[in-house]
């Protein structure tokens, strides 16, 4: 019984640092150093993350520059593959 809460509680204590860490990631940042903050600072990392992102996303210039980014891979995706077809 010991064992199960144990485990159980190291499970619930790493939820947030790995979503914490998995959200860095999908915006480009460092996926180990916001699992290292939010295992120190588990509530606080969180909310810093989504000032980050909700900045990064209320810059019009910012999200422009993230589509055209976007725009620019398909193209390069496609070329590839047209390429590989001949």
């Amino acid at each position: 019984m010991f064992v199960d809460l144990l485990i159980g509680g190291i499970f619930a204590m790493s939820l947030l640092p790995l979503t914490t860490g998995y959200c860095a990631y999908s915006y480009g940042r460092s996926f180990w150093l916001w699992f290292a903050l939010g295992v120190f600072l588990p509530i606080v990392s969180y909310f810093i993350l989504f000032a980050l992102i909700l900045r990064q996303q209320l810059d019009h210039g910012q999200r422009l520059l993230t589509e055209a980014k976007a725009i620019l891979a398909e193209a390069e995706e496609a070329e590839r593959v047209q390429r590989e077809e001949r």
